[in-house]
């Protein structure tokens, strides 16, 4: 495996700087954010595409992964992360989420990045019923499934706690009925742990589906709040062992976006610590 570090901690940051802060600290790969101020993907030119690449090879660094759940650019005062979703009752906000990630996906096949991530559906609505929700939620992703396919891009769910699809088994069955090899898993092994699904456990299970792994660290109490791994509960030693065993060869990504005020500090501590869990730098 290989370690990534989420340009997400680093918003206060240029995806210049971002970037050269991302390979001093020993970072192989970046996963970009598709959101200001790294590479919102409205109304990017051509030469800003070129801009990024630059900047990466300069430094070094690979693409792992785009980040395209995020959406603070829209600053929808609810909540930046999961709005607009795909399931907003207001179609005009669907269609922002929705034209966000075609845009995510041109941007991934541009800088021929494998995959990028997007939210599983967001919080159902008062008065929507589960079955309405995963409706809802099908026929806008639909759209960018299909663009996916011919771009040749992998579209990631990442199940979240409180969100539509939450649950390891729900995905599997929101992925039986989408039925695309282009649809696949980010498998975010703190968000798993949050809603009791032992995240060593879903891994191989998993595997088939997964093509890309998030790691942090999660409070004892299974609170949706990401910390540097070896800060909290979950026995990461057994979950990266899983992964290994699974042969799995593609990036891990540390995800530490509430540490914006330390970013450089808290990839360091966390790359020091899952490189000594399994006693290397990768595999």
């Amino acid at each position: 495996m290989k370690w990534s570090y989420s340009s997400n901690a680093y918003m206060r940051f240029g995806l210049e700087e971002t970037a050269r802060r991302i390979a001093a600290i020993g970072f192989a790969g970046l996963e970009l954010l598709a959101d200001v101020p790294h590479a919102w993907p409205a109304g990017l030119p051509s030469a800003s595409i070129e801009a990024i690449r630059a900047a990466l090879d300069r430094h070094g660094l690979q693409i792992a992964n785009i980040n395209a759940f995020m959406m603070n650019a829209v600053a929808d005062p609810r909540q930046p992360y999961w709005h607009p979703s795909w399931i907003e009752p207001s179609w005009e906000y669907r269609a922002i989420r929705r034209e966000h990630t075609k845009r995510a996906i041109e941007l991934a096949a541009a800088l021929g990045t494998p995959n990028l991530q997007t939210e599983p559906g967001g919080p159902i609505p008062l008065g929507y019923s589960r079955r309405h929700a995963l409706q809802v939620f099908y026929d806008e992703l639909m759209p960018c499934v299909e663009m996916a396919e011919r771009l040749g891009v992998d579209l990631l769910i990442e199940p979240e706690p409180g969100l539509l699809i939450e649950l390891p088994e729900q995905y599997l069955e929101f992925a039986e009925r989408v039925d695309s090899p282009r649809l696949g898993l980010n498998f975010d092994i703190g968000h798993f742990f949050c809603v009791g699904a032992a995240p060593e456990q879903w891994v191989p299970r998993l595997t088939a589906h997964t093509r890309h792994y998030h790691i942090e660290d999660i409070p004892p109490d299974r609170r949706h709040s990401h910390l540097v791994p070896g800060r909290g509960a979950i026995d990461l030693a057994a979950v990266l062992r899983a992964i290994r065993d699974s042969g799995y060869q593609g990036w891990v990504t540390v995800e530490l976006y509430p540490y914006i005020d330390q970013p450089d500090e808290a990839g360091a501590e966390a790359l020091r610590y899952l490189q000594g869990l399994l006693g290397g730098n990768s595999d």
